[in-house]
């Protein structure tokens, strides 16, 4: 056989749970959700031949519906959705290890992963390609998820992964080199590392593997136009499911490679899809039953609160991180960036708002460090390269006051209460469990640098109970950025 054939290929990423429409824009117009993604992948499917639709990671977490059923609700919705094949992303793990595997097996799509193991035995964990035939074509996909994510991981000390994009290059360059002689007309890496990483792992691949374009999630990035490295299409479509990614492209079986191609971020509204009413009521049916136990109200603002991006000081960072410093008397406390999921609450705030944006139900335990060590987390998790989307960001509590030379790359003062931190003194933190096991990535703080001077006291088993207690024992609060971390 030789000759061209057109594909269409749909991809989200970073979907996190977002199953419902939200009334926003002009005339009220419904902006996102599953009903409305699956009008649309529903029409492309029917209007055009060879459609392909894809998930690279992160379908899970960041939904009350999601978190109070375990994944299990998304997994069933994704298989009405029924992608062609999807990745793993870091998230997919945060019910545990034992509790993924179920969610791979309630799967009807399959989920590619070609580079976690079973570290004493060297066995592949998931299936590491798919070979989808269709038209005659046949269409190679990839997973591949490297040490930026995975260190953020460590769910299981039996886990492991190639340590470089250098070995996950060369890890796709072996399966390429398998399958290469059946004729593999596209291939398609289906990547959860981040936009950055997905152009440096692009660079690294050998143009004889065939590898032809990279569809990537994790930073969340939000594309005019694809990037192209090393002759291969770099995309990605944002987060959530006010978007969805499209190329349109044209394969030639007689040099297995796009010879056409265009690509845009299609808005998912009732302007362009229409609802998919029998999902609606799939999803209502999970909705009603967690509306009944979740809409009690605990608290009220003010004014509406946000949290617009997580790489900088918010109003919603500076109030948890004040309540829980409130609780555990702390020096500073470092609340994870992105453990806030969603960009505003109140003024009204119920119970499912605030599970809904803060839902996982994680520890926080004191440590004890120099105010050299503490300059050096203030200057680690500041630092530009950690502000790509693919780092990790804090939140500090009031009284903290951190400036950061961006031109020098250097920390130019931090004072706890108006006074400067002494390098010699002692002072007290606390971090939620996830941020203490990933230290070294974000605060650049080993755990053995943070348990050097004492060891960890646990001061609470959730961090979203204690957050809780606060709102429901403080009424019209309000919270303000304040310049407590500083860019010069």
């Amino acid at each position: 056989m030789s000759g061209t054939k057109a594909f269409t290929i749909l991809h989200s990423n970073d979907m996190h749970g977002d199953f419902l429409a939200e009334m926003r824009g002009e005339k009220g117009n419904l902006i996102g959700g599953l009903s409305l993604l699956s009008g649309y992948i529903k029409q492309v499917r029917n209007e055009e031949r060879n459609v392909l639709y894809c998930i690279a990671g992160d379908m899970v977490q960041g939904s009350l519906i999601d978190a109070e059923y375990k994944g299990i609700s998304t997994i069933e919705i994704m298989n009405y959705l029924a992608p062609d094949v999807a990745t793993l992303g870091n998230h997919e793990f945060d019910y545990g290890l034992p509790h993924l595997l179920f969610l791979e097996k309630m799967a009807n799509f399959p989920i590619v992963n070609a580079n976690l193991y079973i570290a004493p035995y060297n066995k592949r964990l998931f299936r590491p390609y798919f070979i989808k035939r269709i038209d005659g074509f046949d269409v190679l996909f990839i997973g591949i998820i490297t040490e930026k994510v995975i260190d953020m991981l460590k769910t299981d000390n039996m886990l492991s992964s190639f340590i470089t994009l250098e070995e996950a290059a060369g890890e796709v360059g072996k399966i390429c080199n398998a399958y290469k002689d059946d004729d593999i007309d596209l291939t398609v890496l289906l990547t959860h590392i981040g936009f950055e990483s997905d152009k440096e792992l692009a660079s690294l691949l050998d143009p004889a593997w065939g590898v032809d374009m990279i569809i990537g999630g994790h930073s969340h990035t939000i594309l005019d136009q694809p990037a192209v490295v090393n002759n291969i299409l770099i995309a990605q479509a944002g987060t959530g499911t006010d978007q969805v990614g499209r190329f349109d492209v044209v394969v030639d079986d007689d040099t297995n490679s796009i010879v056409e191609w265009k690509w845009r971020l299609v808005p998912i509204d009732n302007a362009h899809c229409a609802p998919d009413k029998d999902l609606e009521r799939f999803i209502d049916g999970y909705r009603d039953i967690v509306d009944a136990k979740y809409a009690s109200i605990i608290s009220k603002f003010i004014r509406t609160l946000t949290h617009p991006e997580r790489i900088r000081e918010t109003e919603l960072g500076n109030l948890f991180a004040d309540a829980i410093q409130e609780k555990t008397g702390v020096d500073v406390t470092f609340v994870g960036s992105g453990s806030i999921r969603k960009t505003e609450l109140g003024p009204v705030v119920t119970l499912g708002d605030y599970r809904a944006l803060f839902p996982y139900d994680d520890a926080i335990s004191k440590f004890t460090v120099t105010g050299a060590q503490l300059k050096h987390a203030f200057a680690g998790f500041m630092r530009p390269e950690n502000r790509n989307g693919e780092g990790e960001y804090y939140q500090v509590n009031r009284g903290v006051k951190a400036v950061y030379d961006l031109t020098g790359r250097t920390l130019v003062s931090l004072a706890l209460n108006g006074i400067p931190v002494d390098d010699a003194a002692q002072y007290s933190i606390c971090l939620q469990g996830y941020h203490y096991k990933n230290s070294g990535v974000g605060l650049q703080l080993s755990n053995e640098d943070l348990c050097r001077i004492a060891p960890p006291q646990l001061l609470a088993t959730s961090c979203r109970d204690v957050v809780e207690e606060y709102l429901r024992n403080h009424q019209n609060l309000r919270s303000d950025v304040e310049n407590r971390l500083q860019y010069l």
